[in-house]
């Protein structure tokens, strides 16, 4: 299936095709850059038409999307596809540095319709890709991601309907319900087909690029999603309540005493377990400095409904689990500490879809 056929076209920033660059099976992400004029949508046919759509490196520094689908397409070499499968590649200059984004670019999964810099060139190429994928009929959408703290693999939904969850409870039995951040890919597709967001884990963890390959091979083989509830014992569904950040102005460390924040050294061990309240996140250096703002999905502040300061520690002072806590100071800055949840009993799904 590695051809060297030429068969594309370009729009602003997008570039489209309907082959796969030579050698494109056996390029590392940091090596993209050589292959790709930038960020590229390919369109491969498959016995199914309407086609499963992937996004990968939409963060530059989150690789097992795009192993797994290497994997995927060297399985099936010159064999024609169970369905059609269009891949995006997203940043190719950030995974030629191995960053999340560039300085000065905007989060690439910030920007689909919906969110953030409506008219910024990036955003217009999101567009560009949804209402390509439109027109082709898109039959369900996956977007692969890596995080950077202790995490387990799960999936996550914008919609409650049954065949979102399905999809998402065929890669985990653990599915998180979010509305915020707004602009991401999931929630952009959730307009025209079950869509979800996979978390694999760190990119160098070879149990997550086994585990999509898995997911991958299964979706193309779907011939349709299957539209009843997903049985209760099988689906462990948590709800996004806060988007929590470092204040930009507060300097924040895990080693160094004299920062205005001095977050514990192994944070990232909260992820995925339901804290009590006094749950200790750090020390600050002024008893009355508050350095984070907790966000509600509609964009509330919330930060008093779930971290107080109390003699100078950093405390949780309701019950919540967080997730994507991470130590890596440049992706808290360019993204977020980490998000608040809380279970969702999966009986009462109706009570709570938007």
């Amino acid at each position: 299936m590695d051809t060297v056929t030429t068969a594309s076209h370009t729009t602003a920033l997008l570039h489209q095709r309907e082959d796969l660059p030579a050698g494109l099976l056996d390029c590392p992400a940091r090596e993209l850059h050589t292959l790709l004029e930038g960020p590229t949508l390919i369109h491969l046919a498959g016995r199914r038409a309407a086609p499963l759509f992937v996004s990968v490196l939409l963060h530059g520094n989150e690789d097992t999307g795009l192993l797994a689908i290497q994997r995927l397409l060297k399985h099936y070499g010159d064999r024609t596809l169970p369905r059609a499968l269009s891949i995006f590649f997203g940043n190719v200059s950030a995974a030629r540095l191995g960053l999340r984004r560039l300085d000065g670019q905007p989060d690439y999964n910030r920007v689909w319709p919906g969110g953030e810099a409506q008219d910024a060139p990036e955003a217009v190429m999101m567009r560009q890709i949804v209402d390509t994928m439109a027109r082709r009929g898109v039959f369900a959408s996956v977007d692969i991601h890596n995080n950077t703290g202790l995490n387990p693999h799960y999936a996550c939904v914008n919609r409650l309907d049954p065949r979102f969850l399905q999809l998402a409870t065929l890669f985990s039995h653990t599915v998180v319900y979010f509305l915020r951040p707004r602009g991401v890919q999931s929630m952009a597709f959730a307009r025209l087909c079950p869509a979800v967001t996979l978390e694999c884990g760190k990119p160098a963890d070879p149990h997550g690029l086994e585990h999509v390959s898995s997911y991958l091979e299964a979706c193309i083989h779907l011939s349709e999603i299957p539209r009843h509830p997903v049985a209760g014992a099988d689906l462990h569904l948590f709800h996004t309540v806060a988007q929590v950040k470092v204040r930009p102005e507060i300097r924040f460390s895990f080693e160094d005493d004299d920062a205005d924040l001095r977050f514990i050294e192994d944070l990232d061990r909260f992820n995925f377990r339901e804290l009590p309240a006094d749950t200790e996140f750090g020390w600050v250096r002024r008893p009355g400095l508050m350095p984070l703002a907790a966000l509600s999905e509609t964009g509330t502040d919330i930060t008093d409904r779930y971290f107080a300061i109390d003699h100078r520690r950093l405390i949780l002072i309701r019950p919540a689990m967080p997730s994507m806590l991470t130590l890596d100071e440049r992706v808290i800055r360019q993204d977020c500490l980490c998000y608040l949840m809380e279970r969702m009993d999966p009986l009462r799904l109706g009570e709570h879809e938007a």
